[in-house]
C-alpha cells in the first residue's frame, strides 16, 4: 500500500455473463425506456417525473447466494420509531458486552454482505450489529410500501439502533448505506470512528446519472428533484455529505476511514475521494480489481477496517 493526497493508500464487480439474447431484450427495454422519457419531457413532464420516482424508489434486491453466511447471531426487530409504532427493521447481534459496531449495506443489499467482517469484530471484542434496512433483506416494508425505500429509513434504522444496543463505537457502511452513515453523523448521531466502503455520499449528484440514464431532461429531472425533497422532508443538498463536511469548519466530526475502488463501475471512485478530501483528518483508501460489491469479501479490506475500528480501544481492556 501506498501513501497519497488525503493519505491515500492501495490495496491490490463481478462480472454477470449474460446470453445474446439476454443482452438484446435489455437494450431492447432500455432504448424503448430512454425514448418514453425523451416523449414525456417534452409532452407531460408531471408524468415523467412520477414515474422516474417510483423507479427511484423501487429497490431490487442483490443475490445472496454471494455471500458466504456468518455464524447465526441473534436476530431482533426494532421499530424505526421511537414511539415504538410503525414500520420496524430487522438487526442481527453478535455478542453480548463491548463497544457496539453498527453495520449497514447499501441500496439493495443485505446485512450478510457483511458475513466476512462479523467474527473478526467479534473477536477483538466487539459487539456487532448488522441491520437490514427496510424493504431489505429480511425486513419488511418501510414507509413507502414493499419493495421501496428511501435513504431517509436508512438514517432513521441508525438512529433507532443505539436506542437498543448502545451508542456506535463505530459504524460500517456501503454503498448507500455509507452515504447514510455520514449523513447521520453529519446529522449529531454519536458515533466514534466511521468506515465509509463505496461509499454513496452525496443524493444529487446520483440524481443527475440516474435522469440521464433514463433519458430524462431537465423538467422531469427538476420534477424528480422535488418529489424526492418532499418524501426526504429536506433538501437533497443535506444528503451531500462532503459539501456538509467542508462547511461544517470547526465542528467535531468523528474520525473517518474512506475505502474505495478506483474502478468502481456503479459509485465512482470520485465520490469516495471527495467525501474523504472534505472530512478533516480523514483517510482514504484506494483498491484496485475488487468493483463495488466484492470489496466487501476482500480480506484485505476487512484488516483495513478492523485496524481503523479497534485504533481508538487498543489501549482499553474490553
Amino acid at each position: 500500500m501506498s501513501e497519497a493526497p488525503v493519505r491515500e493508500t492501495g490495496i491490490n464487480k463481478s462480472t454477470i455473463v449474460r446470453s445474446s439474447s439476454a443482452t438484446w431484450r435489455r437494450s431492447v427495454r432500455e432504448r424503448a425506456v430512454r425514448a418514453s422519457f425523451r416523449a414525456l419531457e417534452r409532452a407531460a413532464p408531471g408524468l415523467g417525473s412520477l414515474w422516474a420516482e417510483r423507479l427511484w424508489l423501487t429497490v431490487r434486491h442483490a443475490d445472496r447466494s454471494r455471500s458466504a453466511p456468518a455464524a447465526p447471531g441473534g436476530v431482533v426487530t426494532i421499530p424505526l420509531r421511537a414511539t415504538g409504532d410503525g414500520p420496524a427493521f430487522v438487526a442481527e447481534v453478535w455478542g453480548d458486552s463491548g463497544p457496539v459496531v453498527y453495520l449497514i449495506h447499501g441500496w439493495g443489499g443485505h446485512r450478510g454482505q457483511f458475513a466476512g467482517f462479523v467474527a473478526p469484530l467479534a473477536a477483538a471484542g466487539f459487539r456487532v450489529v448488522a441491520i437490514d434496512a427496510p424493504s431489505h433483506g429480511d425486513s419488511g416494508p418501510g414507509s413507502f410500501g414493499p419493495k421501496r425505500a428511501l435513504i431517509t429509513e436508512f438514517i432513521a434504522a441508525l438512529h433507532a439502533a443505539p436506542r437498543v444496543f448502545g451508542p456506535a463505537h463505530a459504524i460500517v457502511g456501503h454503498s448507500l448505506g455509507g452515504g447514510a452513515a455520514a449523513t447521520a453523523a453529519l446529522d449529531g448521531l454519536p458515533a466514534g470512528r466511521l468506515v465509509l466502503i463505496s461509499p454513496m455520499p452525496d443524493a444529487g449528484a446520483y440524481l443527475h446519472g440516474f435522469a440521464a440514464a433514463l433519458g430524462a431532461g431537465d423538467r422531469i429531472r427538476a420534477g424528480l428533484e422535488r418529489r424526492l425533497e418532499r418524501r426526504a422532508g429536506r433538501p437533497l443538498s443535506m444528503f451531500d455529505a462532503a459539501a456538509r463536511a467542508r462547511a461544517a469548519h470547526d465542528a467535531a466530526l468523528p474520525p473517518l476511514l474512506v475505502i474505495h475502488d478506483e474502478h468502481d463501475r456503479q459509485v465512482p471512485y470520485s465520490l469516495g475521494r471527495s467525501v474523504a478530501a472534505a472530512w478533516r483528518g480523514a483517510r482514504l483508501v484506494a483498491t484496485n480489481g475488487l468493483g463495488h460489491n466484492r470489496i466487501l469479501r476482500d480480506p484485505g479490506v476487512i484488516r483495513t477496517a478492523l485496524d481503523f475500528v479497534g485504533a481508538a480501544t487498543a489501549a482499553t481492556p474490553r
